[in-house]
This record gives structure tokens, C-alpha cells and sequence, in this order.
């Protein structure tokens, strides 16, 4: 008698010991569980954030570059690729995540985004009447002076410049790439007519 219940304490003593092993293997999964979810789910929100970091920046180089090519392709009489310029920037506005401004730069972008992407439009839908695109450029010129002032340069010195023969006398300003006038409001007629009002760095 005293062997059969000295081997059923053995065996109980051996399932107990058994059952707290599985149980730690199983708390030992589980943790590994837990751990590798939630370095999935770090990795998940580190990439959701670089991502989200990429496309809440403002496309100010984007824009300026789009204007950039407008501006030299009314300065070589190209009211083709002035047109294709204007349509560029309007797509460009259309991204733009205003969401990530800050409230200074929302009040600027506010005021202007309506008005730059008029002009822009006007540009774009003009392809065979030059002088009108010149119009809506000059206008378009004052409110890219305006968004750089606000969201910068795009990370290149550009210069203001300053035609004194358009609209009548009362003159007009575009920016630029180059020190050297290259007018975009009188093209090949008078095409080194203007001259740098302002470095913008």
C-alpha cells in the first residue's frame, strides 16, 4: 500500500512539474508573441511616419521649378511650353497637403493658392495667344514673390527682377534663376531689357 502511494506522489509530483514546464514554454511563446507584434507594429508606424513626413512637405522647389520653366519659355516667345508649364504647377497645387502648414504658412497659401492657380490655368488653356499669357504671368510673378517669401526658395538663390516697359510704363517684376535678364514679358524683342532688383536667398 505504502508503494502505491508513495508512486502516486511521484506521479503527481512529475505532472506538476511537466505542467509548469509547458506553462512557462507557453508564457515564454507568448511573450516572444507580443514582442514580435509589437516590433512589427513599431516598424509599421516608423515607416507610416517617414512616409507621412515625405508627403506633408511643402512642394515649394516643385512649384518654383514649374515657374521657373514658364518664365524661360515666355522669354524664348514658346507659348507651347509655357502652357505645358502652367498645367505643371496647377497639378502640383492640387498635392499639396495643407494639413501640414503651420498657421502662418496656411494664411499665406490661403491668400495665394486661389490666385496662383488661376493664372496658372489661364497659362495652360493659352498655348497660341502669348501676350495673354504674359498678362496672367505678371500677376502670377507677384504672388511667386509672395510664396517665397513664405515657404523659401526651394534651396537655390533666385533673383527678383524688374522690367520697367510692361503694363504701360508702370513696369512689372519676375523671378529668376540667373543673374542675367533674360525678359519674359518682351521675349526676343527686347530680351536683356530689365534688370535685378533683389537676391533672394
Amino acid at each position: 500500500m505504502k508503494n502505491i502511494i508513495v508512486g502516486f506522489a511521484i506521479a503527481a509530483t512529475t505532472l506538476a512539474a511537466c505542467n509548469s514546464s509547458n506553462n512557462k514554454t507557453i508564457d515564454a511563446k507568448q511573450s516572444d508573441v507580443t514582442h514580435d507584434t509589437s516590433m512589427a507594429t513599431n516598424n509599421t508606424v516608423g515607416t507610416q511616419a517617414t512616409a507621412a513626413a515625405t508627403s506633408t512637405a511643402f512642394p515649394a522647389k516643385e512649384i518654383i521649378a514649374g515657374y521657373l520653366q514658364l518664365k524661360n519659355s515666355l522669354a524664348k516667345d514658346n507659348g507651347k511650353d509655357a502652357a505645358t508649364a502652367g498645367n505643371t504647377i496647377v497639378a502640383i497645387l492640387e498635392k499639396v497637403n495643407k494639413a501640414s502648414l503651420s498657421a502662418n504658412q496656411m494664411k499665406t497659401y490661403a491668400d495665394l493658392q486661389d490666385d496662383i492657380k488661376e493664372h496658372a490655368e489661364h497659362i495652360g488653356a493659352n498655348a497660341d495667344k502669348i501676350e495673354h499669357q504674359r498678362e496672367h504671368f505678371e500677376m502670377l510673378s507677384k504672388d511667386m514673390a509672395d510664396l517665397i517669401k513664405t515657404f523659401g526658395n526651394g534651396g537655390q538663390t533666385l533673383y527678383k527682377d524688374f522690367c520697367p516697359m510692361v503694363g504701360d510704363g508702370k513696369g512689372a517684376i519676375w523671378i529668376s534663376e540667373v543673374k542675367e535678364i533674360k525678359n519674359p514679358y518682351l521675349g526676343s524683342k527686347m530680351p536683356d531689357c530689365g534688370t535685378v532688383k533683389e537676391t533672394m536667398k
